[in-house]
């Protein structure tokens, strides 16, 4: 079978159960199985290997933000004193006890 990424050991099958499980997560096996054409026992052995090699780290939910009450999506920029990784660690640690914070990402140029 043709590797799609040899660096990473997925196979073309591998990519298309990570494609659906991203589409709808709580897609039963059988249908998963239905829309890769293989067996439910052969998706189940494959999740789990994916699952155990790290390429699937955990399911969630997608909740509805406004019918949640937060009307406001917003993205903020953030510039530190120092860029040490003492210092990027503690805020780090302080930005994920915020439980409105949905993302964190460090990015290059004017702000951190």
């Amino acid at each position: 079978m043709k590797e799609t990424s040899p660096e990473h050991g997925l196979d073309e099958l591998d990519v298309l159960l990570l494609q659906e499980l991203q589409r709808d997560a709580r897609t039963s096996n059988a249908e998963l199985a239905r829309r890769v054409n293989l067996s439910q026992p052969a998706v189940h052995n494959r999740i789990r290997r994916l699952e155990k090699r790290g390429y699937i780290r955990q399911y969630t939910a997608l909740l509805d933000r406004e019918l949640l009450g937060h009307d406001l999506l917003c993205f903020v920029h953030i510039a530190l004193q120092a860029h040490n990784s003492e210092q990027l660690e503690t805020f780090r640690a302080a930005i994920w006890d915020i439980p409105e914070v949905l993302e964190c990402h460090h990015i290059t140029g004017e702000y951190d």
